[in-house]
């Protein structure tokens, strides 16, 4: 595609746009019992055939799409000729014929899409290089995102791979001469490629610096990325962030300005402590990671979700004296078992810490990197850290309570 002129890519890709959005429509409607619904696809879709063979001949990588398009000119003619004439031998005619459009139109949607899919890397490609229009570039890192977001394509991996493209955006993002702007949407598409296929592209960010970069960056959309990788690689990634010592970084965030940080900060946290092995869990509690959660409980942000269940309680005793709460309560719980998660949910929302110890423990309790043994003595670590960083008594007694009570309670 080295020969095509660069300036009349904009015109190919609007007729390309227009002939992708035709052939999907003919794909809708393939039967030949609905002309109406799909003669005016078909129609769109030979009219850009004609004003596309001069355009689409300058690209080599067009000609199949043009070949796909004649063809679909002649298995509409035969349909067409087809409708002139009744009887069995027509009607079977017309079935063919009608399959045979069909399976055109999923070529010619196929080729489009292989064609834009090779544009959109090589451009992207080139503006991750010369970094000369910032917002070219966020629009196509944005475009690159919701593309590889639509799932696996093996025929887009190998384009990205060729071009290098992880190596180009995982450069950008650890460039602190580069906008935040440019690195946050490096840091999403680094995200995006990872839940594209996990298998290809998880060891090059273990092994390369982009979970130092991300961590680094320390913004609400790298930390997002980041709890977003943890959930994709798991184990393996909770292990590379405790070998290069940045679980203290990662600790300091909880003690953040800007609340919407801590927030990432504690479920970040939460990731870790449910996929994090012995080493990682004991690095994180060294920080004094209980004290500080201990503080951020206390906060006017936190509370307790044992309180709040006590009040749920007492109005659920009352309403059984109301006749048609009373009809709610007997089928099964169910209805009450929503009210009650629903009201958790709008609690934790105006109250992002609230039992954020017992959350972390529960973490711990339920989750994949511990053997069982270390779970325990982890928890019996949680209730001395409480009982030490407790300002009174009855705050130490709630607070054992809930991490007492866990998964029952969370």
């Amino acid at each position: 595609m080295d020969d095509f002129p660069k300036r009349e890519t904009p015109r190919v890709l609007k007729v390309l746009e227009a002939l992708k959005q035709a052939s999907r429509d003919l794909q809708a409607h393939p039967s030949p019992d609905s002309d109406d619904s799909n003669s005016s696809a078909i129609k769109a879709l030979l009219e850009l055939e004609t004003e596309s063979d001069t355009i689409l001949s300058k690209d080599p990588n067009l000609s199949t799409l043009s070949q796909l398009l004649a063809r679909l000119k002649t298995h509409v003619e035969t349909l067409q000729k087809s409708r002139a004439h009744h009887g069995i031998s027509s009607f079977v005619a017309r079935r063919v014929s009608t399959y045979s459009i069909s399976r055109v139109a999923v070529s010619i949607g196929t080729e489009i899409q292989a064609w834009i899919d090779r544009e959109s890397v090589e451009n992207l490609a080139r503006a991750l290089r010369e970094r000369e229009n910032e917002d070219e570039l966020v629009g196509l890192l944005t475009q690159f995102e919701d593309r590889v977001s639509e799932g696996f394509n093996r025929e887009l991996q190998d384009l990205v791979l060729k071009s290098k493209i992880f190596a180009s955006l995982e450069s950008v993002l650890c460039d602190t001469g580069s906008s935040k702007r440019i690195r946050e949407r490096c840091a999403l598409a680094i995200g995006a490629l990872i839940r594209f296929n996990k298998d290809v592209f998880v060891g090059q960010v273990l092994m390369g610096p982009t979970i130092k970069a991300l961590i680094t960056m320390s913004s609400t959309c790298s930390m997002k990325v980041l709890c977003g990788l943890i959930r994709s690689i798991k184990s393996p990634l909770v292990d590379e962030i405790e070998s290069n010592g940045e679980l203290p970084r990662i600790i300091n965030l909880l003690n953040n300005q800007y609340l919407q940080m801590r927030v990432l900060a504690f479920e970040c946290v939460l990731e870790i402590g449910y996929f994090g092995r012995k080493e990682a869990i004991d690095a994180m509690m060294e920080e004094g990671l209980i004290k500080i959660l201990v503080e951020l409980q206390r906060s006017e942000l936190g509370g307790d979700l044992i309180g709040l269940e006590r009040c749920e309680g007492e109005s659920e005793s009352e309403s059984e004296n109301e006749g048609e709460k009373s009809r709610e309560v007997s089928v099964g719980g169910v209805v009450l078992e929503r009210r009650r998660e629903s009201r958790e949910r709008r609690f934790l929302e105006s109250h992002p810490f609230a039992s954020c110890v017992a959350r972390f423990a529960v973490q711990l309790e339920v989750g994949e990197g511990l053997r069982q043994r270390e779970k325990r003595a982890f928890k019996q670590q949680i209730l001395v850290g409480v009982r030490e960083a407790s300002v009174s008594d009855a705050e130490a007694a709630t607070i054992l309570a809930e991490v007492l009570w866990g998964s029952s309670m969370i």
